[in-house]
């Protein structure tokens, strides 16, 4: 049996499409897009060969440019080529990581990676990892061992009892804290009765007078989420201050780290992530800051009970032996999942722990780099104190409708097709949000995009003194 042409087709495709420069635009239109897609499926087999062409046909113009330097509107990452080789063998060996005995191999490597990042995080040595799809789904099973274990605290057994007739629970956190937060709250049982939403500082951060005089108030089980890496502004909470209260209170300390929890790696950093190690539970991507390819995210969870304990799927066909390594199915939801250890073990092998220093602090440095050019281009400001990666920046004030003003600016720098920003609402403005985590962003791409964002300014600015100027002649 010779190579399989489809197989080879993929792969030549994607050492071609990985190597060229694209836009990082998509080109097509929805509609454009269900032409080529949404078309009758056909009766008969169709050659593998064939099928390939035309998905590279029908997707590549609807393909968003995140794996290239110049992509900054979400905070993605852009999948190691390493990462992509191992995802590609992952495919080909088509191992089901539910149980060691279905995947020995899958299971070893998920334990492999999970030392290797309590190491490189320097939490608790003791503490369990779930490899899951992503920061998301992290926080769901770490909130998930988080709400057995209070409850468990005043006397009642989730497992056995459901919420139906457990004492309330109350959760705390910031009231600009991420969507993911919440998502993972409502899907864990959990509604606007249980959330206590602490008005946040400039930065998105817990107020923590606010959240000891809340925590005060109440008895019972209690959670704190609280962020490491905000979306927007890249802070961290005070966890020094977050853990004495959960200490005093009994409670459980979740971190959504998605992206801020590498800053551990960096020396210097001790003013951001000290006190993290206190927490309970902490979530994480890795597809974000360490590149690996979609989907990769990591639930860490101190007392590895808990998280075995809400995650339990055991059943007597789902064997186990007594020399058998871990069964993945104890940290994660799924019974069918992909072999996610393979690509995360294979980008960690490749950049070693000075490789990962070196990715994280070179885009701190590339986005420091970023908020001095910005500052020099008069009428713009920062909004954030750039701590980590994360910008956001507006018109000022002295501009007419800088909502309006910053919109155009960002729409000004998408139009060149160059570069991909988008905007969000953040305190009462509009802001242009800026995540420098793609690998490929150094200084030299930043300085770029500073220029680009200078022109930019440039070219918009005249339309809003334009509208200034007719508003003081009236």
């Amino acid at each position: 049996m010779g190579p399989n042409p489809a197989m080879a087709r993929a792969a030549s495709y994607g050492q071609r499409y990985r190597q060229k420069i694209h836009t990082p635009h998509p080109t097509a239109t929805a509609q454009e897009l269900r032409e080529k897609f949404c078309i009758p499926l056909p009766e008969n087999p169709t050659d593998g060969v064939d099928v390939i062409d035309r998905l590279i046909e029908a997707a590549e113009p609807g393909l968003v440019g995140n794996t290239g330097a110049n992509f900054y509107a979400w905070v993605m990452g852009a999948s190691d080529p390493v990462g992509v080789a191992a995802d590609w063998l992952t495919s080909v060996w088509g191992q089901n990581a539910a149980i060691f005995q279905c995947s020995p191999a899958a299971a070893i490597a998920e334990e492999a990676v999970a030392d290797w990042l309590l190491d490189l995080l320097d939490l608790p040595r003791q503490s369990s990892v779930g490899l899951v799809t992503g920061a998301t789904m992290a926080g769901f099973v770490a909130l998930a061992a988080a709400r057995s274990a209070v409850l468990a605290r005043f006397g009642h057994d989730y497992e056995r009892d459901g919420l139906q007739t457990a004492p309330l629970v109350q959760i705390y956190l910031s009231d600009d804290t991420h969507v993911s937060n919440i998502a993972a709250l409502r899907h864990l049982g959990f509604g606007e009765a249980n959330i206590n939403r602490i008005k946040s500082d400039d930065g998105g951060l817990i107020n923590t007078e606010d959240l000891e005089t809340a925590m005060s108030a109440h008895t019972g089980p209690k959670i704190i989420i609280g962020t490491a890496g905000h979306i927007n502004s890249g802070g961290f909470e005070d966890f020094h201050e977050l853990a004495r209260l959960a200490k005093l209170h009994h409670a459980w300390l979740h971190v959504d780290g998605a992206f801020g929890l590498w800053a551990r790696v960096l020396a210097g950093k001790d003013e951001l992530v000290g006190g993290l190690e206190f927490a309970d539970s902490w979530s994480t991507d890795g597809h974000k800051w360490l590149q690996i390819p979609y989907d990769s995210g990591f639930a860490i969870v101190k007392d590895a009970r808990a998280h075995k304990r809400a995650m339990d799927i055991s059943a007597s066909f789902l064997n186990h032996s007594p020399h058998d390594g871990r069964n993945p199915t104890e940290f994660n939801l799924e019974l069918s999942r992909r072999a996610r250890g393979f690509a995360a073990w294979a980008v960690f092998m490749a950049l070693g722990k000075q490789g990962i220093r070196d990715l994280v602090a070179g885009h701190c440095q590339s986005a420091q780099l970023l908020a001095e050019r910005v500052a020099e281009i008069d009428g713009l400001r920062l909004t954030n104190a750039v701590l980590l990666n994360q910008i956001t920046l507006t018109v000022t004030d002295a501009v007419f409708d800088a909502d309006a003003a910053t919109q155009s600016l960002a729409d000004e720098l998408n139009a060149a097709h160059s570069v991909f920003v988008k905007t969000a609402d953040w305190k009462g403005r509009k802001v242009m949000r800026l995540s420098l985590i793609s690998k490929g962003t150094d200084n030299k791409v930043t300085q770029e995009l500073a220029n680009s964002i200078a022109t930019a300014w440039m070219n918009v600015r005249p339309q809003f003194e334009g509208r200034n100027a007719s508003l003081q002649a009236i």
